[in-house]
């Protein structure tokens, strides 16, 4: 089946998609576009969830909260970012640079002061920078190749340790068979003192190890908010999983394991 994942070509989605699926990949422009696209059954999806720097992706987690798809796999890459630039790095007036890319490089941005102007990836961050001389782009070395741009400064991440963390998903859950990770979104309908630490309690008494736990907001009201939790397979994680539906609204968004991806 065919695999969508964030474009235009060059983005660090496309280069993952290549070297776990080869060539049947499908590139579409946003992060919703795909989600959408997997729930109908159209195409299985590549999608990020999580930086090392950044922390959560809201657009990947709005888009599980939204639609009906399940995470089959994860895989992790670490992330180079490089400014590419016809110029010296001083004399820009304008870099294009994905938000999580910006974040993901804010020592650098905040040395340089040019203005920052955001797009919807990296790829379209290459793309724009064509259309100005005095403009650079925050690429990946794939995009910087892909459209003939000279990298001016290698390395611009923060964080020596940068890393995505993308999931695959797909209209139909996995078997849990050799699964070694499952997410869970956990959407109470009530506030109340202590209601967290009781449902989080249910694995801490059976010893399962929580690898994740993130808040978004619930679109109820301000204060309302849902919970995306990964719990590690282990002894006990069916139980706390069942006692925890018993306690409040509960969606499984899937058991995975992580593939390794070839060249990293």
């Amino acid at each position: 089946m065919t695999v969508a994942t964030l474009g235009p070509a060059g983005t660090f989605s496309h280069e993952l998609a290549v070297r776990l699926y080869g060539d049947d990949i499908e590139l579409l422009p946003t992060i919703h576009a795909i989600i959408e696209r997997v729930a109908a059954g159209a195409a299985k999806g590549l999608v990020p969830i999580e930086n090392s720097e950044a922390g959560g992706v809201g657009e990947t987690l709005q888009g599980l909260a939204e639609f009906d798809v399940s995470i089959t796999a994860e895989a992790y890459m670490p992330i180079r970012h490089h400014l590419a630039a016809r110029k010296e790095p001083s004399d820009l007036s304008v870099i294009y640079a994905h938000p999580q890319t910006h974040e993901q490089c804010s020592v650098l941005f905040d040395r340089l002061g040019a203005e920052v102007v955001h797009t919807s990836s990296n790829a379209a961050s290459a793309v724009a920078m064509q259309r100005d001389e005095n403009a650079g782009a925050v690429v990946s070395e794939m995009a910087a190749a892909i459209y003939g741009l000279p990298i001016a400064v290698r390395d611009l991440q923060n964080c020596s340790t940068n890393t995505t963390r993308f999931v695959e998903i797909s209209a139909v859950p996995r078997d849990v068979t050799g699964c070694t990770k499952c997410s869970l979104l956990v959407d109470p309908p009530i506030d109340r003192v202590g209601l967290l630490a009781d449902l989080l309690g249910v694995f801490a008494r059976r010893r399962v190890n929580l690898t994740r736990i993130e808040s978004r907001p619930s679109r109820r009201g301000i204060g309302r908010y849902i919970f995306f939790i990964d719990i590690e397979v282990s002894d006990g994680w069916r139980e706390a999983k069942e006692e925890l539906k018993g306690m409040t609204t509960v969606r499984e968004l899937g058991c995975y394991a992580r593939m390794e991806v070839p060249g990293l």
